[in-house]
């Protein structure tokens, strides 16, 4: 579940453990330009679970070049 208040993206466990990833923090460890941060906040609103894939794999900037360059060639 992606939240606005806390800018976090919090994932609950079948066994009850939470996972919570800092929305900030990332585009800080990545540089986001404000033309992928709507990438990004994209992928944080409707599909949470795959943000925090790419998050956790590392594969953020791999995700966010394959997004742009994608939409330059429409």
């Amino acid at each position: 579940m992606a939240s606005m208040d806390t800018c976090c993206v919090e994932i609950k466990f079948s066994d009850g453990s939470m996972l919570t990833i800092d929305c900030n923090a990332v585009e800080d460890a990545y540089d986001i330009w404000s033309c992928e941060r709507s990438e990004l906040d994209w992928l944080i609103y409707n599909n949470p679970l795959e943000n925090a894939y790419h998050v956790l794999n590392g594969s953020v900037r791999e995700y966010l070049k394959g997004n742009y360059e994608h939409r330059l060639m429409d």
